[in-house]
């Protein structure tokens, strides 16, 4: 993704080739400050004898945090948040305690941020090569490689320490999540798998809830992760539409690249009923009810909405039926599991 952003463009180029620009020795180089005003405090970084900066480089804006934010699309944490809360109330069995709320909140939303970062570091020349992608904040040297290295450092530090307020499982367990946000932006140069890579990604949050609050392993969020990696893996089918072609020049691996795009919407829609008939089983072996049952329903409409979109525009609606109704989609399932719980 984009986590849910975007697989198709998740090509790397070396994992030594984090500088978009650089100067004859390889470093990343900001350019002088330029107009009047204050220079920005970060810019007065001194040059070594040799010429060579100290290791830290901001942004070549003054709103580079910003850039950063936008650039991994912040807003798109409501995938996963949704079904890290539903994974939650349903081990507590309703409201959760503040504390564990908190601290799942705190590890969804860094662990999200590093996995963006990287993607971003990662596919940082295939990006620049990428129509679609090429404005990118890296590729424009809006930002300096650096400065995302070190943001995506400091998220998975703070989720490290998330995994440490939420037990030693969650701790033990936690080098998982690490390992497959790392590799997946490589994996579409040699597999058309990738998709289910970020599938299981996003899925893991709900059975990372569920041990934060029990501590136990249950086929419940076992089954949610189930229907997360398989929602998830077709919608990022959809989204790889788009680069269909750049990634048949650019030798890349996808679903589109593999089995063409008639079949792949095909694929995408045995992921969708997949993942409608896990989240099915997970509300019953839940003791969930009718106003459960309700939501789903109402998540199957917004799932053959999607498919009806591109079926009937192609992939000039990718856009709509990827973040609207997707955004839709995970709200509606927690909003459903909750109101459940709380009237059953």
């Amino acid at each position: 993704m984009d986590l849910t952003a975007k697989s198709s463009k998740n090509v790397i180029a070396s994992p030594v080739c984090f500088v978009c620009e650089a100067n004859g020795r390889g470093e990343a180089t900001p350019p002088p400050h330029r107009g009047g005003g204050a220079i920005p405090i970060l810019r007065l970084l001194p040059a070594s004898p040799a010429g060579r900066r100290r290791p830290f480089e901001p942004p070549r804006n003054d709103k580079g945090l910003v850039s950063f934010f936008l650039d991994i699309k912040f807003e798109h944490s409501i995938f996963a948040l949704p079904f890290a809360y539903l994974g939650l109330f349903l081990a507590e069995e309703g409201w959760p305690r503040g504390p564990i709320f908190f601290w799942v909140t705190v590890a969804m939303v860094f662990f999200r941020t590093f996995a963006m970062a990287m993607n971003r570091l990662i596919d940082c020349e295939i990006d620049a090569k990428n129509p679609r992608t090429e404005s990118r904040a890296l590729p424009r040297k809006q930002l300096t490689p650096r400065f995302v290295r070190t943001a995506a450092l400091l998220s998975i530090l703070v989720f490290l320490f998330s995994a440490v307020q939420l037990g030693p499982l969650c701790l033990v367990l936690s080098p998982l999540p690490i390992f497959l946000a790392w590799i997946y932006p490589y994996l579409k140069r040699f597999t058309w798998l990738s998709h289910g890579v970020l599938g299981i990604i996003l899925g893991i949050s709900p059975y990372g809830a569920w041990l934060a609050s029990r501590g136990e392993f249950s086929w419940i969020p076992g089954l949610l992760l189930m229907g997360v990696a398989g929602w998830v893996a077709g919608f990022d089918i959809f989204y790889s539409l788009q680069d269909h072609e750049f990634d048949r020049q650019f030798g890349l691996k996808s679903v589109p690249v593999r089995f063409g795009e008639k079949h792949s919407l095909g694929i995408a829609g045995l992921l969708h009923g997949v993942a409608l008939v896990s989240w099915t089983a997970a509300g019953m072996l839940a003791g969930l009810g009718g106003i459960y049952g309700a939501g789903l329903a109402l998540v199957a409409v917004f799932l053959l909405w999607e498919h009806w979109i591109l079926y009937r525009w192609g992939r000039s609606r990718v856009e709509r039926a990827f973040f609207t109704m997707n955004a839709a989609i995970s709200v509606v399932i927690f909003l459903a599991a909750l109101a459940d719980l709380n009237f059953r």
